[in-house]
């Protein structure tokens, strides 16, 4: 199909979206059940009620622009969320480390949700959809506020992971001294 007019590529951005949203919400319980920090799972499982609301939106959008509910498959989010398994699927012993991963991952899903719904609410605007334009923000918004809670819980989480890799590295820096020494008077 050929986009003739921003009202068809504000519908195609809709499609988009619906179809990233559905593929978060099969993937965000996956992600709260590998996270260590209580923290982060119930901030993820927070995330999944909005995502399903986020949604919703999008489909009382549709039924206001009197459009077919049609999901457009959204390949970036498809990317995003196999990134983010392979990295749940990393061998990372320590928990911390884990936890950052994983917020690293989540933060990547919500830097693209913002740039999505930022432009399709600049489309609503632009079209006269007032209250698709409303509703698009107040998604925004959401996403804004989970991006700030990520990383707020970063600030503490890979401080933690940091320190935790210090330690690691301090005591194979001093198996290893000890292992060399013994060599050495042997």
């Amino acid at each position: 199909m050929a986009i003739e007019s921003l009202n068809e590529l504000f519908v195609e951005q809709l499609r988009d979206l619906y179809d990233a949203e559905n593929q978060l919400i099969k993937a965000l319980p996956k992600m709260a059940e590998a996270a260590n920090s209580d923290d982060l799972r119930e901030g993820i499982e927070e995330h999944l009620e909005q995502t399903k609301g986020h949604a919703q939106r999008i489909e009382q959008i549709f039924e206001q622009l009197g459009e077919k509910l049609k999901a457009k498959k959204c390949k970036g989010m498809e990317g995003i969320i196999k990134e983010g398994n392979e990295t749940l699927e990393e061998d990372i012993s320590d928990e911390n480390l884990q936890d950052a991963a994983i917020i690293a991952a989540a933060q990547r899903v919500e830097h693209y949700e913002i740039a999505g719904y930022g432009t399709a609410r600049t489309f609503a605007n632009l079209l006269g959809e007032d209250e698709a334009a409303s509703l698009l923000e107040q998604t925004l918004e959401e996403e804004k506020e989970t991006d700030a809670k990520l990383t707020q819980l970063a600030d503490g989480i890979n401080v933690a992971a940091e320190s935790e890799g210090e330690q690691s590295e301090n005591e194979s820096v001093k198996k290893s001294r000890t292992t060399t020494r013994r060599r050495s008077a042997a």
